[in-house]
């Protein structure tokens, strides 16, 4: 049996022994969707913190758990941002230079300057500042850990603002993802502004 992974705070711990006091996690959440920005967090955590309990990759906890980690990450960090890009940015970009756009921009509303940051996936060097990737970084590093949350819990705080001025398309629920519900909605309605030109199927929409 495949043992499953845990968040731990193992490599933010060797930075900090190494004299790296603020080592800085990052994720982002809202690749890919049809509609909708793509949405990263970066978190800070005090050197020597303890681990928080029960803390996972976001996609492994329910809705409620994430809103109350969202809230504990935010009074127990040192400092906690949000940053985004737009659908007319992951259009003219395409999606990997609008999530590092993203993933810069939360860097840079920090307040203080990270000496390392820990990246989920693959190196970043668009990133343009020292930093680790960690495959299945959201599963093994709680400071990764605690940014997928606090990037899901406002990405999908935002999709469902959305979904109050767009119902049709039930973003409440899927969020953006190309769901059965979702592109019966895009067949039967069209698109909003808010949907993604350059991701298909959106992109059949329009050439038709």
């Amino acid at each position: 049996m495949t043992r499953r992974l845990r968040p731990t705070l193992e490599r933010e711990a060797a930075l900090w022994r190494a004299g790296r006091r603020l080592v800085a996690g990052i994720d982002e959440v809202g690749r890919g969707p049809l509609a909708g920005p793509v949405v990263a967090a970066a978190v800070v955590f005090p050197p020597g913190i303890k681990s928080l309990r029960g803390l996972d990759d976001s996609k492994r906890l329910t809705p409620a758990a994430r809103a109350e980690f969202a809230v504990t990450i935010r009074e127990r960090a040192f400092a906690v941002a949000v940053g985004a890009a737009s659908v007319h940015e992951i259009d003219r970009f395409n999606i990997r230079r609008a999530t590092i756009l993203a993933m810069r921009r939360a860097l840079s509303r920090l307040g203080c300057t990270p000496a390392h940051v820990l990246v989920d996936g693959l190196p970043c060097p668009e990133l343009g500042v020292p930093h680790t990737a960690i495959i299945d970084g959201d599963a093994r590093c709680q400071t990764i850990a605690a940014a997928s949350i606090i990037a899901k819990t406002v990405r999908d705080r935002l999709m469902e603002l959305l979904a109050v001025r767009h119902p049709l398309y039930l973003w409440e629920h899927n969020k953006g993802y190309s769901t059965a519900e979702h592109l019966a909605a895009l067949g039967a309605h069209g698109l909003t502004a808010h949907h993604r030109l350059s991701f298909q199927p959106v992109t059949q929409l329009v050439l038709f």
